[in-house]
């Protein structure tokens, strides 16, 4: 008996759609697997060869990923996946020229963020839990470009200390080992993720609150690993004590923090957070600060703090 479905008993992109949206990963890497050669040859025909093509391919399967659920006609998820691939196509074309992208790759104007898909999406631990078969190392570009309010590729050079031809390769190899890692835990039990973000964000609140009351020392104790090491806004370097005068000089000047947004896995917490200045001095800080943190055994091993490159309100 012949082990090959037949195309009478293979499943319609339809059918395939709306079982992804309901959380079938394994349907939605059919519908991935069945498109993926009309989305190269998309990426080739705009891109030619070369491993733009290849990128741009990866990376829509990505959005692809977090916005199954934005779907609105399943019979037509072929063409919607066409026009990601363009768009990933042109926004290389335009960085050839030299033209300022917002870098990202919404196939409408009026999708949600990739936070909010994610939130609601039935598929948002099944991504997370392949994120986390990744290394921090390659981790953490990732989820500083697809799920924090950093992109580009120069801030997250920055952010992670690296050449800008560095975080193209580690973004690389994450996409490619991802989609790997997405098929090989799509029957695995998935930790909540939503869940962890909720508990990372809670304690990004708890950890400010504590600071100001004049305790930040207790966070440290808490949730700081023996070996922890922290690298400044400034690229001052240094351990634990350095941490505590930095908040404490902050809170001194009259300088707070509001937290903004969480992105967590269990090795990497990033907390982005609005930085508020004193009115008699509002050039005292950026305007905003990234805390990257790298963990082991639930414990902060390094703390690397990013001011990003966001506009100052007029006065």
């Amino acid at each position: 008996m012949s082990l090959i479905a037949s195309p009478e008993t293979m499943p319609s992109d339809s059918e395939l759609t709306r079982s992804a949206q309901c959380g079938d990963v394994a349907a939605l890497g059919l519908l991935l697997a069945r498109h993926q050669a009309d989305l190269r040859a998309v990426a080739l025909s705009v891109l030619g060869y070369g491993p733009d093509a290849e990128d741009a391919v990866q990376e829509a399967a990505l959005v692809a990923l977090r916005r199954i659920g934005d779907v609105r006609d399943p019979g037509s998820v072929g063409a919607w996946l066409r026009m990601i691939v363009r768009n990933a196509c042109r926004m290389r074309l335009r960085a050839r020229n030299g033209i300022q992208l917002t870098d990202r790759l919404d196939p409408r104007s009026d999708v949600p963020s990739p936070e909010e898909v994610l939130d609601r999406h039935a598929l948002q631990d099944w991504v997370w839990h392949a994120i986390e078969e990744l290394t921090p190392t390659l981790a953490l570009p990732l989820m500083l470009r697809h799920f924090s309010g950093i992109s580009s590729y120069e801030e997250i050079a920055a952010a992670c200390e690296v050449p800008l031809g560095t975080v193209r390769s580690r973004l690389n190899q994450a996409r490619s080992k991802l989609s790997a890692a997405l098929l090989a835990t799509a029957d695995k039990a998935h930790d909540d993720a939503a869940t962890l973000t909720a508990l990372r964000g809670r304690e990004a609140v708890e950890t400010l609150a504590t600071a100001e009351r004049g305790a930040f020392a207790e966070v440290a104790a808490e949730r700081w690993a023996p070996t922890f090491e922290i690298v400044g806004g400034a690229g001052e370097r240094g351990g634990r004590e350095l941490a505590l005068a930095g908040m404490d000089g902050d809170l001194t000047a009259g300088v707070r923090q509001r937290f903004v947004n969480a992105v967590a896995s269990r090795q990497v917490t990033i907390w982005e957070m609005d930085l508020i200045n004193p009115t008699d001095d509002p050039e005292h800080c950026p305007p905003a600060v990234i805390w990257v943190q790298t963990l082991h055994a639930g414990q902060v091993t390094r703390l690397r703090l990013f001011h990003p490159e966001r506009p100052r309100p007029s006065r």
